[in-house]
């Protein structure tokens, strides 16, 4: 027993000292690498500031979803109350509304909206004429450098009632529609100018994939007489699908912001009951009542954590069916 005793010490004495040995040697050409390379290092210095005071040192406000928050307190000062807040939150109706309000309207989105960019990558890849080809692309990308609030000022004067739409109907003897303020309506507004602001904008990052496709590829297949449709099946559209799956995944993962600068913007009291996402519920508790920063904080944190869950399960599915994921 003791020569089986004093064997085992000597064995952790001689692990012990070769995971030492390593680690020094692995912290050595650390610290070589970071040397030899310092001016790379020195630059990411700054993004490291940035992202540690603005991105992770906020995050202890996320604590906010297990207090009670008092001004005279502060954050740190709040008193600890669980998951109170969380009880609240599951028993108000409206916030399950909410929640399913969103699901609805990203659903539209990934089945609508994301196919959009792809298809317009693939259409300007199509054009032979480079001049032309890149006029259209900054005609298509100009939208989104526009700001939601232009955005929306523009829809009112096209579909609003004195609108330019509403206007010919008039003139024509017909009765105005009332496009801004009918809920049906609703929803396919906010697909139609999500799609006109960002599809040239999004499309980039698939031109950018189409661009890394070997050339020899096409010269191949059109020798062997392939059409263009043939070739945008099975050259072009195989080159990009690692970048959908990417986009894709990232998509899901997004799926409970419902984007709140576009619903904000576009949403009036006429369609308020079916304007009212998640983001805009969190608007409505910490803005439009009572104040109340803790049922708000709880809100979001959940958001987040459901955003997580859907960025995990669409990766692992991406991979179940052959794709690399978002982690390889």
């Amino acid at each position: 027993m003791a020569f089986l005793c004093l064997s085992f010490a000597k064995g952790m004495d001689f692990f012990m000292s070769t995971k030492s040995a390593v680690s020094k040697e692995n912290s050595a050409s650390l610290f070589t690498r970071i040397r030899r390379n310092k001016e790379i290092y020195f630059l990411l210095v700054f993004g490291l500031i940035w992202y540690i005071v603005f991105a992770y040192i906020p995050m202890y406000g996320l604590t906010l979803a297990f207090k009670t928050y008092k001004a005279s307190l502060g954050i740190f000062g709040s008193p600890w109350t669980g998951l109170e807040n969380y009880v609240y939150v599951f028993k108000d109706p409206a916030f399950l509304n909410s929640v399913i309000r969103t699901l609805q309207i990203n659903v539209g989105r990934l089945v609508f909206q994301f196919p959009f960019p792809i298809i317009l990558a693939l259409m300007i890849n199509e054009l032979r004429v480079g001049r032309f080809k890149k006029v259209l692309q900054s005609v298509y990308t100009f939208p989104h450098f526009l700001s939601w609030i232009i955005v929306a000022s523009i829809l009112t004067n096209v579909l609003g009632q004195t609108g330019l739409v509403n206007s010919f109907v008039r003139l024509v003897g017909g009765t105005p529609i009332s496009f801004l303020g009918t809920p049906a309506y609703f929803q396919p507004l906010i697909y139609i100018t999500e799609i006109w602001k960002s599809a040239g904008w999004s499309a980039i990052i698939y031109m950018a994939a189409i661009s890394g496709i070997d050339q020899e590829q096409y010269e191949a297949a059109e020798i062997d007489g392939a059409s263009r449709f043939q070739r945008i099946r099975y050259i072009t559209f195989p080159g990009i699908q690692n970048t959908i799956t990417v986009m894709f995944i990232l998509a899901v993962g997004n799926i409970m912001n419902a984007g709140f600068d576009q619903i904000f913007n576009i949403s009036n009291p006429a369609t308020s009951k079916v304007a009212e996402t998640l983001d805009m519920y969190i608007y409505r508790v910490t803005f439009k009542s009572a104040s109340d920063f803790s049922f708000s904080s709880a809100v979001s944190l959940f958001k987040s954590v459901i955003n997580f869950t859907f960025l995990l399960a669409a990766d692992r599915v991406s991979k179940l069916f052959g794709g690399e994921g978002l982690f390889g």
